[in-house]
């Protein structure tokens, strides 16, 4: 009798055990909850410079407030749909279309036919974060003009571009799109083009240049033609996947003097299919000047669709404060056709009071073609590769320079042309040191590429 009643004693004191934890579990799980909201604030509030004007705070107070951005509509919409190359599949060509196959290969460097085949406005798989899904952002976001310089651009991959920033964007974000075409040479990208833009676009603006000026003095033309208070410069064959806008401009509210960019996804340049990249990494560069990818630091994958630093852009697509862009020059307007323009950009960005963040809730597909089709086009411009990154190296790079004509003697040779201008805008904005950005933000470059192994 008297053990039946110790075992029920020890029963009651186990279930009275279990209900206390459960209920310690829900308010543990309410208050993590409540944490996190709260830490949204806290995390990109940790950014800003404690200098900021009265103004500036007043405009802080006012942007407390978080929504849901998606467009659930339009997500339905896009889930249903069905064909060629919907939800980010791949494309496999008829032996039929095969011949028109190898026709526009070879003039575009990916596979035009494949791109005739699918909707401009094709379906694409979420390939976020699932936290992603439900992370809100400041009701009052700056509009955007969304820049996207072409040169002989394929006609359904611009399209395309196009249709996805307005399909995949909240349109009260969008103030415009500047299409900057290149001098192309193609029928299509005249008068065609023209007239599609005018009679199927509110808010898109086409300009043209003169001559064949290249991606970056593209870029600039564009920028100079802008009307919103933040440029998006985008390629021109992208798809934006959902919610991809937002993530991107939270933080230009908090500190204007931050620069974002999203996560770069693959389109197969042969199937058109959605390839995700991976979850995200640290641009940065070896000593040949050559683009590379570094781990995410431990301490930035503590929260998966938080923004993380990133020393070097990949280059393309990122969003800027138009004012922090023309204070810092924008792009250094000597700069050739394309090449070296990301690290002329990160660097300035970084030692001139900057920040590159990446975001991880913003991703946006872009076709990597398998060569580039128009160097006959840029013949004019000789060695501009070389050119460009021994301007760069002369004006960011300091005692660090010989370093990289080490790894490319041939630099040593190359006239850089007249660099006053760029030295003169560095000394104005009284620009920190390289040696600064090696110890403070691309702090394990020299682990992964030593300097004095030259590797």
């Amino acid at each position: 009798m008297k053990i039946s009643t110790f075992f029920r004693w020890i029963v009651t004191i186990y279930g009275l055990f279990l209900i206390a934890f459960g209920y310690y579990c829900l308010i543990k799980q309410k208050w993590q909850l409540e944490q996190k909201h709260a830490n949204d604030n806290r995390l990109i509030f940790r950014r800003i410079n404690i200098n900021t004007s009265k103004k500036r705070t007043s405009d802080l107070d006012k942007t407390r407030y978080k929504i849901d951005w998606h467009d659930y509509q339009k997500i339905l919409l896009d889930s249903f749909r069905e064909g060629p190359g919907e939800q980010g599949r791949p494309v496999v060509l008829s032996a039929a279309e095969r011949i028109k196959e190898e026709q526009l290969f070879a003039v575009n460097g990916f596979n035009g036919a494949v791109s005739d085949k699918i909707s401009l406005y094709r379906s694409l798989r979420d390939i976020r974060h699932p936290d992603c899904k439900h992370k809100k952002y400041l009701k009052n976001l700056p509009k955007v003009s969304v820049i996207i310089p072409f040169y002989n651009e394929h006609w359904t991959t611009l399209l395309r571009t196009i249709y996805g920033v307005l399909w995949r964007s909240p349109p009260e974000l969008i103030q415009e799109i500047i299409l900057v075409d290149d001098f192309s040479t193609k029928d299509h990208n005249k008068e065609p083009l023209s007239d599609y833009v005018k009679e199927n676009f509110k808010k898109v603006k086409l300009i043209r240049n003169s001559k064949r000026e290249g991606l970056i003095r593209s870029r600039l033309q564009g920028a100079e033609t802008a009307k919103a208070e933040v440029i998006v410069f985008l390629d021109s064959h992208v798809e934006p996947s959902v919610n991809w806008l937002p993530p991107l401009l939270e933080p230009i509210v908090f500190n204007e003097k931050t620069v974002v960019c999203p996560f770069i996804d693959v389109i197969d340049h042969t199937t058109f299919s959605q390839i995700a990249q991976d979850e995200g990494a640290r641009g940065a560069f070896d000593w040949n000047l050559n683009y590379k990818r570094l781990p995410r630091l431990k301490g930035d994958q503590i929260d998966p669709t938080e923004t993380f630093e990133s020393p070097v852009m990949a280059g393309g697509l990122f969003a800027m404060n138009k004012a922090w862009f023309w204070t810092l020059g924008g792009y250094d307007p000597h700069l050739d056709i394309r090449g070296a323009e990301q690290f002329e950009i990160s660097f300035k960005i970084w030692l001139c009071g900057g920040q590159i963040l990446d975001a991880p809730c913003s991703r946006v597909a872009h076709i990597y073609r398998e060569f580039i089709p128009y160097s006959s086009s840029v013949k004019a411009y000789g060695d501009y590769l070389s050119r460009n990154h021994k301007r760069v190296v002369e004006v960011w790079m300091d005692e660090y320079k010989q370093y990289a004509y080490k790894m490319k003697p041939s630099f040593k040779r190359v006239d850089a042309g007249n660099i006053s201008q760029q030295l003169a805008l560095r000394k104005k904005l009284r620009c920190k040191s390289f040696r600064w950005f090696l110890e403070e933000v691309a702090f394990d470059v020299v682990q992964y590429y030593p300097i004095d192994e030259g590797k």
